[in-house]
């Protein structure tokens, strides 16, 4: 069973453009994953990640630790739209997010391919465009955690939603 934790902040001032710098987290909006999901299906998809056998797009993403500074591995499904590639976080600001914006950066993995990469938060005002896509693509595997909005909403809806749900911008490093 899925837990939902959501507390909002004040609304930080959007420039509009995926930007350089982290976005401020307007909301701390989690939903923890179930046993099922921790024990099973995310091992089981990285397992086969890590073997070369990409799952939708699956990789295996890996960030320094904000604290630690060790590598934490979490598997994640890569969109490209428009020539860009995005990682959205559908259980919203969750680990990897957190340590994402303090490294600026990490690694996909897929089998023995190893991309280093950087990242740049998007603004909740750039993110319907790619909250839809991400939705078309993986909505049987994720749409749950978007309250019921989906890839035919509309951007009011989507744009209503982004704040809850980090989208970082990653450019290949090599």
């Amino acid at each position: 069973m899925s837990t939902t934790t959501t507390a909002t902040t004040a609304p930080a001032p959007s420039t509009g453009t995926a930007s350089a710098q982290p976005a401020p987290a307007r909301s701390t909006h989690v939903r923890k994953p179930g046993f099922i999901t921790v024990r099973v299906m995310n091992p089981f998809v990285a397992w086969l990640t890590r073997r070369g056998i990409s799952v939708w797009g699956s990789r295996v993403l890996a960030v320094r630790g904000r604290k630690s500074g060790a590598w934490r591995t979490t598997p994640v499904n890569v969109l490209t739209l428009d020539g860009e590639r995005y990682l959205v976080a559908p259980r919203g600001h969750v680990q990897w997010t957190h340590n994402m914006r303090a490294a600026g950066g990490g690694r996909l993995l897929l089998g023995k391919h190893v991309e280093e990469f950087t990242a740049a938060e998007v603004a909740d005002d750039d993110k319907p465009a790619v909250l839809r896509a991400y939705l078309k693509r993986w909505k049987a595997e994720v749409g749950v955690f978007f309250d019921e909005v989906g890839p035919d909403s509309s951007d009011d809806d989507l744009r209503r939603i982004a704040p809850d749900h980090p989208v970082f911008r990653i450019t290949s490093a090599g």
